[in-house]
C-alpha cells in the first residue's frame, strides 16, 4: 500500500481520480486534466490505480483509524474515557455530534474519493492484462464492498431497524465521477440495496482473488468481510460459514503469545503477524496509525512508542477480565491512567480483521443454530481462552462467547457494530438510537439536495 505519484483531481462527493503515463518524461504538456481515454488506457495505468485505492483507504480518516475509533467512541459503554481537545471526537465521545462534525465529513468525503478510484479501475479493467484482470478486478470490488458495507454501518439505521428497504442507506455510486452534471448528484440508496451491493462485491472478489497477495487483499480478505456482514445482518449460516472457509484455508494462525499481535514495527520489524487477515501496512515512510494517535502514549519504559494519550482505558473494563487473563496485562500506566498497549507503537500496522475474531464469529454462530460446523462452539471459546493464559471452559453459554469477543477484539473497532447486532444498550443509550448514527455531512447536503439528513440533525 505505498504511495505511488498520481494525479488526483477531486470534485463533489466522489471526487475524480485521473493517472497518466508518458512515453518520455523529457515531452510533458502543462496541464491540469487528462482525458479519460489516455488516463487509463494501459494495463500499467489501471494497476497504479489500484494501488492508489489501497492509498486511498489507508487514509487515517478511513481503515487508517477513524472507521475502528468512531465505532469505539460511539458504541462505548464505560469501558474507556477522551481526555482529549479535538471537539470532533468530543461530540462523538458524548453522542452530541453536529451535522458539520469534522470526523463525519473527512470519513465519508474519504471513503467515496476511494470509491471512485475502485469504480475507475473497474470501469478500465478490459485493458488489464488478462494474466492479473481477475485479480486486479476482485481488489477493487473488494475496497469498493468494504468501504461501501462501513459507510452504511455509521450513517445509518443499522440492519433490521425498521423496514431495510425503505430506511436511507447511503448513496451507491458505481462508476467513475469524471465530471459532475445533474446525474452525479445522487440519493440515499436503501439500507438493503446498499447490502445487497456489499455482497455482491465481496463475492465476486472472494472468487477472484488469490490466496496469497503480498500485502493486499486476498480471498481470506473478503471471506473475512462477508462474515462481519452476514453477522450484521443475523445470517448467522452464512456468516458461519464465511468464517469456516477463513480458517479451513490454514492461511492464518493464532499468534502466540497474545501480544505478538502488536508492535508489529517497534518488536516485528515490520513484519505482518500471521493472525492479520487484512490490515492497513504503515511504514517509517508512508502511512500514519491513526489508533496509535489517539489510543497510543509515550511511555518511557517501552521506546518508541507515542501517541497523544487520549483515549484511557476505565478500571470497569479492567475489571471484566479474569485473573490470569493475558490480555488483562496489556494495558499500561502512564501519566496516571490506563492504556491499552494495542496501538502504542508509532509505525504499528493498524488491524481490520484478525483470525481470532473468525474463530469468535464461527463459535457464536454454530451456537445459536446448534451446528458444528468447522468445530465446536466450545472448542473454539476454548482455543482462544486458552491462547490467553485460561483455562477451558467445560461448557459454554452465548454469554461466554460474547464476553470471550468483547475481550479478545477490545479498542479493535467493532463495539458500536456488536452493541447495534446483539440490541443492547451502551451507557443507557438503546442500540437503535439516532445518538448512534451519523450525520450526513452538512456540506454534502448543500451541494446535493437530493440527499436527506439523518433524525436529530
Amino acid at each position: 500500500m505505498k504511495k505511488n505519484k498520481f494525479i488526483y483531481t477531486l470534485l463533489a462527493t466522489g471526487g475524480i481520480f485521473l493517472a497518466t503515463s508518458c512515453d518520455s518524461r523529457l515531452e510533458v504538456a502543462p496541464t491540469q486534466s487528462i482525458d479519460e481515454t489516455s488516463a487509463l488506457s494501459t494495463s500499467k495505468d489501471v494497476e497504479v490505480t489500484l494501488v492508489g485505492c489501497y492509498d486511498g483507504i489507508q487514509d487515517v480518516d478511513v481503515y487508517g483509524g477513524a472507521f475502528q475509533y468512531i465505532s469505539d467512541l460511539l458504541g462505548d459503554d464505560n469501558d474507556m474515557r477522551f481526555g482529549g481537545t479535538f471537539q470532533n471526537l468530543l461530540e462523538i465521545y458524548n453522542r452530541q455530534m453536529t451535522n458539520v462534525n469534522s470526523s463525519a465529513t473527512a470519513t465519508w468525503r474519504f471513503s467515496y474519493v476511494a470509491i471512485n478510484r475502485a469504480n475507475n479501475v473497474l470501469a478500465a479493467v478490459s485493458v488489464v492484462d488478462q494474466a492479473k484482470r481477475a485479480r486486479v478486478e476482485a481488489e477493487a470490488k473488494f475496497i469498493r464492498g468494504s468501504l461501501y458495507f462501513e459507510l452504511v454501518r455509521i450513517f445509518a439505521k443499522t440492519w433490521g431497524d425498521g423496514d431495510n428497504a425503505t430506511n436511507p442507506g447511503v448513496p451507491l455510486v458505481l462508476s467513475p465521477t469524471r465530471g459532475v452534471t445533474d446525474a452525479d448528484y445522487k440519493a440515499r440508496n436503501s439500507v438493503a440495496e446498499v447490502y445487497a451491493q456489499v455482497i455482491k462485491d465481496l463475492t465476486e472478489a472472494e472468487a477472484g482473488l488469490p490466496v496469497s497477495n503480498g500485502n493486499y487483499a486476498t480471498r481470506g480478505a473478503a471471506a473475512a468481510m462477508l462474515s462481519r456482514v452476514y453477522l450484521q445482518q443475523g445470517n448467522f449460516a452464512a456468516a458461519r460459514d464465511a468464517a469456516n472457509r477463513v480458517i479451513a484455508s490454514n492461511r492464518y494462525s493464532l499468534m502466540n503469545p497474545f501480544r505478538s499481535n502488536f508492535y508489529t514495527f517497534l518488536q516485528g520489524g515490520g513484519a505482518v503477524p500471521a493472525e492479520y487477515i487484512f490490515n492497513i501496512m504503515v511504514t517509517t515512510q508512508d502511512g500514519t496509525n491513526g489508533m496509535n494517535t489517539y489510543y497510543g502514549v509515550a511511555v518511557g519504559a517501552i521506546p518508541g512508542s507515542a501517541g497523544r494519550g487520549d483515549f484511557r482505558i476505565l478500571p470497569t473494563h479492567l475489571a471484566l477480565y479474569e485473573p490470569g487473563d493475558a490480555r488483562a496485562e496489556f494495558f499500561v500506566r502512564a501519566n496516571n491512567n490506563n492504556y491499552t498497549q494495542k496501538h502504542l507503537d508509532r509505525f504499528g500496522h493498524v488491524p481490520v480483521m484478525r483470525l481470532a475474531e473468525m474463530y469468535l464469529t464461527r463459535a457464536e454462530c454454530n451456537f445459536r443454530l446448534g451446528t458444528t460446523t468447522g468445530a465446536a462452539p466450545l472448542a473454539d471459546v476454548n482455543l482462544i481462552r486458552q491462547r490467553a493464559g485460561l483455562a477451558p471452559l467445560s461448557s459454554v453459554a452465548l454469554a461466554d462467547i460474547l464476553k470471550e469477543r468483547k475481550l479478545e477484539l477490545a479498542f479493535e473497532g467493532v463495539q458500536l457494530h456488536d452493541v447495534k447486532r446483539l440490541r443492547q444498550s451502551t451507557k443507557g443509550v438503546a442500540w437503535n438510537s439516532p445518538l448512534l448514527v451519523l450525520p450526513i455531512p452538512q456540506r454534502e447536503i448543500d451541494t446535493n439536495d437530493k440527499l436527506v439528513q439523518n433524525p436529530g440533525y
